[in-house]
This record gives structure tokens, sequence and C-alpha cells, in this order.
């Protein structure tokens, strides 16, 4: 696959932080202006959990619109609807919607077990290794030009992440059995359901010091079993303090956070007024 692209595989590989942005507004030529914004934008998230992009067509329509913006393209990775507990093989038809898209990845909210991440893994991965259907005439055209059908399916099992997020008491509590699923690329924090399902407030933009020392366990971990470790943050100053410490993939902002705050920004300034701070939101 000489032509294959994957700017966040690339950075796992070399040990670097990599930096994206989370895509909740639904359609193919948000997700494009979006995923060309900066050179700075290894990968984005598709986000059809609670985001506004259905699994068919929409994620679809914008992992190849954005796959079309050439060789710089971000990578894609699809949050899919099916949460961890759904994960015992029914949300397989999920995974492999987005795969077949041509995604270079998937995301999968609220996994508790090392069960249902092995099951997350296996309808990710052709066999051998997993369960994974193959017929799909769309998939390699996301991965470049001139990518076959046979080199897609040589290399997709290296190529394509999996990731599930660790944000219930139960993954908190499974975190070492969950991390030993072999196939699983990694962990994805998300400090909002992880702070309020231990009972906890939202973060405020940051976390209570109480779940705070729950994310650095998380992090050490994953790291300790060779995983990469993911967190969501919502400003790049919270995005570049998690990248010192040691996250490899960090969420920057989201599109329709950035355009409201855009938006409020340059409304104030033409008011002659200051810019409120940044509220709790997404």
């Amino acid at each position: 696959m000489s032509t294959l692209t994957h700017p966040l595989l690339t950075a796992f590989r070399a040990s670097k932080p990599a930096f994206g942005a989370w895509l909740t507004l639904p359609g193919f030529l948000s997700a494009r202006t979006a995923a060309s914004a900066s050179p700075h934008l290894s990968w984005v998230v598709i986000d059809c959990e609670h985001g506004a992009t259905p699994l068919q067509p929409g994620a679809a329509e914008s992992v190849h619109a954005i796959a079309g913006l050439g060789p710089h393209a971000p990578s894609t990775i699809v949050r899919i609807p099916a949460t961890g507990a759904c994960a015992d093989g029914s949300a397989g038809w999920q995974i492999k919607y987005v795969l077949d898209a041509g995604a270079r990845g998937v995301l999968v909210p609220m996994v508790s077990t090392a069960a249902q991440a092995k099951s997350v893994v296996a309808a990710a991965r052709f066999p051998p290794a997993g369960v994974r259907g193959f017929g799909s005439p769309f998939t390699q055209l996301a991965w470049g030009p001139g990518v076959s059908p046979a080199e897609y399916l040589a290399r997709a099992n290296d190529a394509v992440l999996v990731l599930v997020q660790i944000e219930t008491p139960g993954g908190v509590q499974n975190l070492e059995d969950i991390l030993a699923v072999d196939g699983l690329d990694g962990v994805f924090i998300g400090p909002y359901d992880l702070s309020l399902s231990l009972g906890y407030p939202a973060p405020a933009p940051d976390p209570v010091p109480e779940v705070e020392q729950v994310i650095q366990r998380i992090l050490a971990s994953a790291h300790a079993k060779g995983k990469k470790c993911a967190i969501y943050c919502t400003s790049g100053a919270q995005a570049a303090k998690r990248a010192q410490e040691g996250f490899d993939m960090i969420n920057v902002t989201s599109d329709s956070g950035a355009m409201a705050e855009s938006l409020a920004r340059n409304l104030a300034a033409a008011a002659g007024e200051e810019a409120g701070q940044k509220g709790f939101g997404y």
C-alpha cells in the first residue's frame, strides 16, 4: 500500500503526541473544512455517538471527503453509537460499517471489561486475527490512489487502529485486564463520563483532583502495558499540558465548540467588548 497515509499511526509508531479534533456537526463539507484547518491536525474523530452524523451514509461520506484532501489528510477515526455493553458481538455491524467506509480506526465508548474489548478487536480484524468480513467495493478508495482491494486486505490488520474508551467504574476496575487484550491499540479517556460515573462533577474545564488521580493511573498503566493513551481536551492550552504529561493522542477542540468560540470572540470584538471565558461545554 505505497500510497497509504495515516498520520495518527505514524505518530504512534514514532512515540510523538498527536493532536486532533472532534467532529460533531453533520455533513461532508463541514468535515472536510475542519480536517483542512491546520497542519498540526493528525486525526479527527467523527462522532456518531453524541454528534449529529449518522453511520450511514454520513460517516462514510465524511471519511471519503477527508481522504479526498490528499496525502496530508488527517487520519479519520469514527466513534460508533454502541457502547461497551453492546460489545458482545451485537455492535460488530457498526464497526464493520465504519471500517468498510475507509476509516483509519474505530473508537468504542464505555468499554468496561476485557471480554468487551476482545469483542471489539475481533470485529475490527480480518481472520485469523478476528471475524471482520471482507467485501466492500469502497474501502480501499479512502486509503489512497491506486490502493487495490488485495493491498488493503493484506495491510488492514496492521493499519486499522482499535481504541476503547475508559469512562466507567468497571473500566477503571478492570483496566489491567482490558490493557492485556491482544490487538487493542490503546485506550481513550473520556473525562466527562469518567467523572460523572465515579460520582464527581464534570470537568470545568479540568477534572477534580480525585478524577485526575484516576486519569494519571490510566496513563501509567497503559504505557506499562505498551498501549497508547488518549484523552479529550477542550482547549489548546489544556491539550499542551496533556502532551507534556505523556499522552499519545490528545483532542484539542470540537468543530461546534471552535465555531461558537470564534463567533463569540469576534462579535465581542466588533462590539468593543471582551469575550467572556468559555463556559461548560464540549
